[in-house]
């Protein structure tokens, strides 16, 4: 049987004996780009279609996934005036509801830009720095990045099948 071949260059392979810190932050942007990946040469319409059951799809779970990061890192770590973390079920709802001006494009493109605010906030604080959470209490930078890294894991999960129900293109990387 032929050994699988890993990926020396992937971020995740690459600091497999750094400090938490680094291990958390490529594991998170691996799957960052994992998403993109999964979207990035689709139609707007293939990106939008409705797969399963419920309102999850490709595009869908970027737009998703940009307010989570936005909520997470942003409003959380370096909030502006104003700002509240969404905590209804009717804005987790909308969170994946695509508007008519919603493309592969501009998704993409705002998730980046967000991931890369994110990522400036994040840099500011420790791993042991507290914030205030409107349900949980007390959450950590390192609870928010173990808890980024598991959620977009998941949805680039998802984000796997629906392209593979899509075109039959297949493939972790």
């Amino acid at each position: 049987m032929a050994e699988i071949s890993i990926d020396q260059t992937l971020g995740p392979v690459v600091n497999r004996v750094a400090d938490e810190r680094n291990v958390l932050e490529s594991f998170l942007d691996f799957h960052r780009a994992m998403l993109l990946r999964k979207v990035r040469d689709l139609s707007d319409a293939d990106a939008a279609r409705r797969l399963v059951p419920s309102a999850t799809t490709l595009a869908g779970l970027v737009k998703h996934l940009t307010v989570v990061e936005r909520s997470w890192f942003h409003i959380l770590l370096d909030p502006a005036p104003g700002e509240a973390f969404p905590t209804t079920e009717q804005a987790a709802l909308a969170s994946f509801t695509l508007t008519g001006s919603d493309t592969v494009e501009s998704l993409a493109a705002d998730y980046e830009r967000v991931c890369a605010r994110s990522r400036e906030v994040a840099a500011r604080f420790d791993l042991d720095h507290v914030v205030p959470h409107p349900q949980l209490g007390e959450v950590s930078l390192r609870w928010i990045l173990v808890h980024l890294v598991e959620e977009t894991a998941r949805h680039v999960g998802h984000a796997d099948i629906l392209r593979e129900l899509t075109d039959g293109a297949t493939g972790s990387v």
